[in-house]
This record gives C-alpha cells, sequence and structure tokens, in this order.
C-alpha cells in the first residue's frame, strides 16, 4: 500500500528519469502528486454542435470524422493534417494538426468524436487548429488539465495519479477530524481525490476543492499556533513595576484610547512570566513609536535592555531623536547605532551595552553584528518588519535570553489574514489616530495640469510650509521616466527663488542627515527624493506630498508616502501625478482619493497583488500553500481559524488519537521551517 510520504518512484511506471521530470514541478512524494491538482478541465459534458458559437471562441464539440485529406509537406520540414468532420447539425469543421501523425492517425473516418479548441476560419468554413479530442463515449467526463513541464502530459500525470489512487492506504487520506467533516458535509473517503482530478462535472471539482483548502489552512493555523505556544518561555525580565504615571504626565498630549490599550496589553504579557510576542498594526500617523517609548520606560525602570530595530538609518535617526527627546528628561539612556557611526564611537558604544549603560539602543542591521553585546537585553522591538527578514530579528532576540518582542507594522491589514502572516504573535492596533490630525485631501492629475500644481506648491511654500515631490528613480533608466537628480535640476527653475534640495537612498548616511536637517530647521523649502523618505521622516509644517509617476507605485507604498505629511495643525494635500491610459491603473490611483483609511487600501492592493507580492513569503516564514490562496479564500480562512481554535481549546497538544493525522501534517507542512509540533 502505498503511504503520502513514500517518494513518487514507489509507484508503477515512475522511474528515475520520470521522477526528475516531476521534480521540476515540486512533486517528490504520492503526497505531492496527489496533491498536484488541475489548473482547470475541458468539460467534456456540455459538447454540442456549434450553431451558435461565434469566430474566436473555445468550443467542444461533437463531430463525425467524415473525410481525411493527404498529409501536406511544406517548406521547412512541417508536415500539416486536415481532415472534414461534421456535427451534429451537420456543420463542416476542418479539423488541422501540424507535424503530429499520431493524432492524425487515431482519428478514425466514420466515428465520432469530442473535439476541444478555437473556432478559426469564418461562420461559413469554420476551422479548428490541433484541437483536444477524445472518443464521443467519454462524453460523460471531464478532463484535468495539469501544470506541466516538458516531457510530462496531462495524460501521463492522470494515469499516474490513478495508479496512486489505486494503490493508496485510506487511512492516510485526510487529515480533518470528522467532526469538522461532517460539518462542512464532506466525505473523508478516497472519493476527494477522485473529485478533484476526475469530477463527473465542475460542482464536484469545486467541492472537493474547498475541502482539500480547509485542510491546508486549518494545518497552517494550527502550525502557527503551535510557534506562539513555543515562543511562550519564561521571560528573563518580569515587569514588577508597572507605574506609568510619571511617563504620561511628561507628555505635552494626551495618548488615544487605542494606544493606551496597546500599551496595557503588552505591559499584561511581560508582567505574566512568559516572553511578549505581540504584532501592533497601526495606520500612518497612529502613534506608534509613543507605544514603543512607553514599554522602554518601562523595561528600563525594571531593570533590563531595550533594543529598536529600523529598517533604514533614516528611520533608526527619527526614532533615536524621538526617544531621546521622550525619555531622557527622565533619566533613561539611549544612542544610536548605524553604519554610519565612526570606529571610535562604536566603540563606545558597545562598551556602554556590555556594561549596562546603556538602556536603550535605536539601530539599524549593525545592531545584529557580532560585536554588539548587552548585559540583560529584555526587550527588542522590529519596525516595518516586511522591510527585513524574519531572520534579522531572530538575530537580535538571540543576543538576550527570552527578551520580548514587539513587531511595529505601518502596512494594515485585515485581522484574518494578520491572524494567520503573523499566526505567531498576539495582535494590537491603533485604530485611531490622534487628535488635531486632519485627513489628507489627495488629487490625482496629468501632465497637463502640474503648472497649475506648481503654483497651488508655492502658496504653501509661501504660507511657511514646506513640500516633498517624490520620483521612482535616482536616474535615468530603461522606465522612460524621469529621474530624481534631473528632475530636481528642473525643479530649480521653476522654483527660482526658493531652496531645493536632492535626497535618496544612494547617498551616505551623514550626506542623508545634513539634508533633512536642513529641511526640518527651513533652509531647504521643497525636498525632491526618492521612496528613501517613506517611512520615518516626520516634518511638522510639510503640507504637501507630490508624487510623480504615480502608477509605478504600490497602493500601500504611495499611502506611507502620504504619510509624511499631515503630521501637523495645518490642512495636507497629496498630488499624485500619472499620465497612465491604463483602466486598471487610474482605478488604483482613484482608490488613494477616495478613502485614507489604509485598511481599506491594503485590503485593495492586497486583492489585487496577492499575499506573496503584497508581503514576500520569505519575509515571513510562511510555508508555501499548493491549495489555499489567503486572499480569495479568505470565508475558508475564517472557518480554519474558528476551527483550530475549538480543538485547541480540546487538545492543545494534538494528543487524542483523532487529531494525530492533524499533528502529523502540520510537522510535515512546516519541516523546511525547521518548526514541528511536538509540544
Amino acid at each position: 500500500m502505498l503511504r503520502f510520504d513514500m517518494p513518487i518512484t514507489e509507484i508503477n511506471k515512475i522511474g528515475q528519469k520520470r521522477a526528475a521530470l516531476y521534480k521540476r514541478l515540486g512533486v517528490e512524494t504520492v503526497y505531492d502528486l496527489l496533491h498536484h491538482f488541475p489548473r482547470s478541465y475541458i468539460d467534456f459534458t456540455s459538447a454540442g454542435p456549434i450553431d451558435n458559437a461565434q469566430i474566436g471562441d473555445t468550443v467542444t464539440v461533437i463531430a463525425k470524422v467524415v473525410e481525411k485529406f493527404t498529409p501536406l509537406r511544406v517548406r521547412g520540414g512541417m508536415t500539416i493534417f486536415r481532415l472534414i468532420a461534421l456535427d451534429s447539425s451537420q456543420n463542416a469543421i476542418t479539423i488541422t494538426f501540424f507535424n503530429n501523425k499520431y493524432a492524425f492517425s487515431a482519428l478514425k473516418t466514420g466515428q465520432s468524436y469530442i473535439f476541444y479548441g478555437k473556432l478559426s476560419g469564418s461562420l461559413t468554413r469554420p476551422e479548428m487548429s490541433v484541437p483536444l479530442f477524445v472518443p464521443s463515449t467519454d462524453a460523460a467526463t471531464m478532463q484535468p488539465n495539469y501544470p506541466l513541464t516538458a516531457g510530462l502530459s496531462h495524460k501521463m500525470i492522470a494515469s499516474n495519479i490513478k495508479e496512486a489512487l489505486s494503490s493508496l492506504d485510506e487511512a492516510s487520506i485526510s487529515c480533518l477530524p470528522a467532526s469538522v467533516l461532517s460539518k462542512e458535509g464532506f466525505s473523508s473517503s478516497i472519493d476527494a481525490f477522485y473529485s478533484i482530478h476526475f469530477p463527473k462535472k465542475i460542482s464536484d471539482a469545486e467541492n472537493a476543492r474547498k475541502m482539500f483548502i480547509l485542510e491546508e489552512l486549518l494545518c497552517l493555523q494550527l502550525g502557527m499556533s503551535g510557534l506562539k505556544n513555543r515562543a511562550r518561555k519564561a521571560a528573563s525580565c518580569v515587569i514588577t513595576d508597572d507605574d506609568l504615571s510619571k511617563f504620561y504626565s511628561s507628555l505635552p498630549f494626551s495618548p488615544t484610547n487605542a494606544q493606551k490599550k496597546a500599551i496595557e496589553s503588552a505591559v499584561d504579557d511581560m508582567k505574566s512570566g512568559k516572553c511578549m510576542n505581540r504584532l501592533l498594526q497601526g495606520d500612518v500617523g497612529s502613534g506608534k513609536t509613543l507605544v514603543a517609548a512607553a514599554l522602554f520606560y518601562l523595561v528600563s525602570k525594571n531593570g533590563g535592555q531595550c533594543a529598536f530595530m529600523a529598517p533604514t538609518e533614516i528611520l533608526a535617526n527619527q526614532h533615536f531623536k524621538t526617544l531621546s527627546k521622550m525619555l531622557s528628561p527622565l533619566g533613561i539612556r539611549v544612542s544610536l547605532l548605524t553604519g554610519s557611526v565612526s570606529a571610535k564611537d562604536r566603540k563606545e558604544i558597545f562598551l556602554n551595552l556590555s556594561n549596562g549603560k546603556t538602556d536603550i539602543i535605536c539601530g539599524t542591521h549593525a545592531l545584529i553584528e557580532k560585536d554588539v553585546e548587552f548585559k540583560t537585553l529584555a526587550l527588542v522591538i522590529a519596525d516595518e518588519q516586511h522591510r527585513f527578514g524574519v531572520s534579522q530579528r531572530a538575530a537580535l532576540i538571540s543576543k538576550g535570553r527570552y527578551p520580548h518582542t514587539l513587531i511595529m507594522s505601518a502596512t494594515p491589514i485585515p485581522r484574518s489574514l494578520a491572524l494567520t502572516i503573523y499566526g505567531d504573535l498576539d495582535i494590537s492596533v491603533l485604530d485611531e489616530l490622534p487628535s488635531g490630525r486632519k485627513e489628507i485631501k489627495t488629487y490625482l492629475i496629468d501632465s497637463a495640469k502640474r503648472q497649475r500644481a506648481y503654483g497651488f506648491i508655492e502658496k504653501e511654500l509661501c504660507k511657511g510650509n514646506k513640500a516633498y515631490i517624490v520620483c521612482p528613480a535616482v536616474e535615468e533608466s530603461e522606465l522612460e521616466i524621469e529621474s530624481a537628480i534631473s528632475y530636481k535640476q528642473r525643479i530649480c527653475k521653476v522654483f527660482k527663488n526658493r531652496k531645493v534640495a536632492l535626497l535618496h537612498g544612494k547617498m551616505k548616511g551623514a550626506e542623508k542627515d545634513l539634508i533633512m536637517a536642513d529641511f526640518v530647521s527651513g533652509n531647504v523649502d521643497i525636498l525632491v527624493s526618492t521612496t528613501v523618505i517613506e517611512v520615518g521622516v516626520d516634518v511638522s509644517n510639510a503640507t504637501i506630498m507630490m508624487i510623480e509617476n504615480a502608477d509605478r507605485f504600490g497602493l500601500s507604498q504611495l499611502h506611507q508616502l502620504r504619510g509624511r505629511v499631515g503630521r501637523g495643525e495645518s490642512q495636507s494635500y497629496c498630488i499624485l501625478v500619472s499620465d497612465s491610459k491604463s483602466e486598471n491603473a487610474r482605478e488604483r490611483l482613484k482608490i488613494m482619493c477616495k478613502t485614507s483609511d489604509g485598511f481599506e487600501i491594503s485590503k485593495y492592493d492586497l486583492e489585487q497583488r496577492g499575499p506573496g507580492d503584497f508581503f514576500g513569503d520569505r519575509q515571513h516564514g510562511l510555508p508555501a500553500l499548493k491549495t489555499a490562496d489567503l486572499i480569495s479564500d479568505s470565508i475558508l480562512l475564517q472557518k480554519a481559524q474558528h476551527y483550530a481554535q475549538q480543538i485547541l481549546n480540546n487538545d492543545p497538544n494534538l494528543s487524542m488519537q483523532e487529531n494525530l493525522p492533524l499533528k502529523q501534517r502540520v510537522n510535515s507542512m512546516f519541516r523546511r521551517l525547521n518548526h514541528s509540533r511536538n509540544n
């Protein structure tokens, strides 16, 4: 009997040569083969005459071969095979094959076949080139169309799958508990595999696919909850003094209720004796840094050190300045470590970290260098996690003995999706903006209105405000878009009496800092920049964000850029410039004009791009999904989360007999990530 974990060479008719072809498709085990589902089906059950078909339609027609012509050899060694077939309405169709003597010979004069292909020619003389065909006796079947590679055909794969199913150990087929199967109306038998590979009607395949999607999503949820449990180690720093009154009284404003709630949830975690592992989701400008400052204050009061890792030097500098301003008056010692810090200063920073004289260190990837050693690292906060990998966060965490962890993200996503992608974390959401913030007015224009936009920018500058202008490229490129460098030169001619500066990612850290300092102080009126200012720059009197070639950016990136203005009390504006004729592109940009809700924008972006492109699966360490899609299968995802919680409430370790197949499947799914559900 075959088992899922066996190599496909155990299946009759699959030798090493064919196994090598399957490997190109990621198929190496019996499980892989049976889960190599068809991407579509040819529905031979709907075959009929072509009476109502139009030229260009893809049709399924039953027709009798009435005449076969002598093969015709043409230049280049090609041989053309033609025949005439009549459908039941006596419509004559010319069928053509190229260099396919086998197909031509298989079609017998006087016999009927089902042909599947695109109609060409004319309505009076319809033709079909290189159609798929089966005998008309197969009229009640649907042929599976599989993802292929050179050397493998649909027919070969179907034959191998039938062979595997005939020898499969039925006990290993479904890992879904009987209670879930019965509630969802699914069968636990081998019929599900037959229904998805060889359905009698399309609804059979759809129902079977739902079962496999639910099964995969349930295993994903259980695996992620296992990671959360594994992360719940005894913390090295337990908060005993949780008095924040001194911190709150030092603030020149009152925190929002959402900020207070997020802080309370994190403090409860850190008082529990277990490691906090939490995601803080908040839209642009929602005040995530204040939450971080409150937690840094408490951890420092309780004798622990903290690390704040940011993806760019600009953002690390921004956090350093903000936290220093908030915490230094309270006796908290804050330092900065980036690639631009001199060797002499680095030595002093390393010494102060190792002897405990530094309470908080802000920095970039420089924080994970081997020379960085902490005396008592108790809290790690990573900002904009999607901009660096899970492994880099883990490298920083490893510098402490089970420190608390907070991940901050300004890329809001729907909660059901967040529970999966960040399934190893608890989630806090900042769903309100600090008081006094005005909604940023957003407009979409084309190049014809650019001069008017410049005039509007000049009016804002006359009020003492500042403007950003963002370009997608630093230098001229194949994209045929104006570079930031040449654009800055042109802007200087437009705004002759204004100070214009350029900022881009290829500059050295010190040069960037100097330019930003000039922009903040008022020595620069207009900052022409690439997306290097997407995160971290906080200039209260910047009221204009103009984005050239806006169609070149993702929606969430546009939202991040827009969030660089609107930081003060004045009304702010975002101007999107695009000459794209694409209806799709303009529809995307109109979403930006309709809403400033980051959750709504990212939901639309996710639906258009999918989570793999949006996040990068590699960054989040999720196992690859064979069947499910985290966006389009959102309803089944929510069901899977519900069932996962029910199962874990009754059997936290998946040790009951009916859950052992689930545990085995979960471990198999997460094996490549070095995770297993053994606890």
